[in-house]
């Protein structure tokens, strides 16, 4: 799996790509087996390369004051989210809370050496994905409830408009969607919509 990730490193803008620290990097990585694909300085151009180049995950090498690197990094993968790894000297505890809201996955202080990064980016791709996991979790049960709020509103229209239990209104709801071919909320959603059409 190493092999096959492409990783993208990120440096600050006033920084070169051919500092130390990104030599240390990229022969930890290297080393490891990665492929990086580009080594980039955080600026505002970020956005739409990190979106050419569609790495698997970025590693962002900030000496200190990562907060300008972080805020190119946010907005270059607010619409595609992907592991980060940050290596940096800044063991301030905002600095890392910043950079753990912000999506990062692994905030590393002082770790730099070569063979460190493997594990440390195992560490960050097992993290990234469980994050996933769990958002996709929670965005699964918010329309759960959503559809649950329809369907409970759609019964008690048709409760008041056919005078009829509330299991009448879901069995008739239920045989309203099967008859359409529906999931329960969509019927439901379409008898609220046209009751807000006749008022």
């Amino acid at each position: 799996m190493s092999r096959k990730l492409r990783i993208v490193l990120v440096h600050p803008p006033d920084e070169s790509d051919a500092s130390l620290r990104a030599h240390a990097v990229q022969a930890g990585l290297k080393k490891a087996g990665y492929q990086l694909v580009a080594s980039l300085p955080a600026d505002f151009h970020l956005p739409e390369r990190i979106a050419e180049i569609q790495p698997d995950m970025i590693i962002v090498d900030a000496e200190s004051d990562a907060r300008d690197v972080l805020e190119h990094i946010v907005i270059a993968t607010r619409d595609e989210r992907r592991p980060i790894v940050m290596f940096t000297e800044d063991e301030t505890e905002s600095s890392m809370e910043a950079a753990m809201a912000a999506g990062v996955s692994a905030y590393i202080v002082a770790g730099l050496q070569p063979e460190r990064i493997k594990p440390v980016l195992n560490v960050a791709l097992a993290r990234f994905a469980q994050e996933q996991k769990l958002l996709a979790e929670l965005d699964d049960t918010r329309m759960k409830l959503a559809e649950r709020k329809i369907v409970e509103r759609a019964k008690g229209l048709l409760m008041a408009r056919h005078g009829v239990t509330e299991d009448k209104a879901y069995q008739k709801l239920r045989t309203m969607a099967m008859n359409k071919n529906l999931r329960l909320a969509e019927i439901a959603q379409r008898i609220l919509d046209v009751e807000d059409l006749l008022g």
